[in-house]
């Protein structure tokens, strides 16, 4: 049986909270979030943890904090199954999570200016990308990957004009 994701309360509530973000109230969509984190705790449901600290990273205008964010949105996929993302919603598998995870850690790693590591998280991110489905995010992963890279070779600290979250 497929579970809805608004039958899910906390689901719901974290995407409350990114669309909050979206239009724009970054703060509150922050404290949310942080909230929300606290009553899950580092060892509460894998998809809550990973989707929760995947849109926290992205509220983070600091390259540093939204790297442990993605971290821990990766440790928690890395907790996770295909059989607890099928109750959720069943075209879901953690395989196809796994570029999106590793290309955040590489930007930021490559933010922060340690861009052999970020080397090594595109490397990653490509050894999945078979994961991903042939639509527009998809596509839109697999060019960010290769738009990282090339800040990468050109070890360029800038913030991507494609990468999610605010900017400083």
């Amino acid at each position: 049986m497929t579970t809805d994701h608004i039958s899910d309360s906390t689901m719901t509530a974290i995407g409350t909270a990114v669309e909050r973000g979206r239009a724009g109230d970054i703060d509150r969509a922050r404290a949310d979030l942080t909230d929300l984190w606290t009553g899950i705790g580092p060892t509460g449901d894998a998809l809550h943890r990973c989707t929760l600290a995947h849109h926290l990273a992205d509220l983070q205008p600091d390259p540093a904090q939204a790297l442990i964010w993605d971290i821990r949105a990766l440790d928690a996929a890395d907790a996770l199954t295909d059989a607890r993302l099928r109750r959720h919603h069943d075209g879901l598998r953690i395989a196809g999570f796994q570029p999106s995870l590793r290309l955040n850690i590489a930007d930021n790693l490559r933010r922060l200016g340690s861009f052999d590591a970020a080397a090594d998280h595109l490397a990653a991110a490509r050894q999945h990308i078979d994961a991903l489905p042939d639509d527009a995010y998809g596509r839109g992963i697999r060019q960010a990957i290769e738009d990282s890279a090339e800040m990468v070779a050109a070890r360029s600290t800038e913030h991507r004009d494609s990468a999610p979250g605010v900017t400083t």
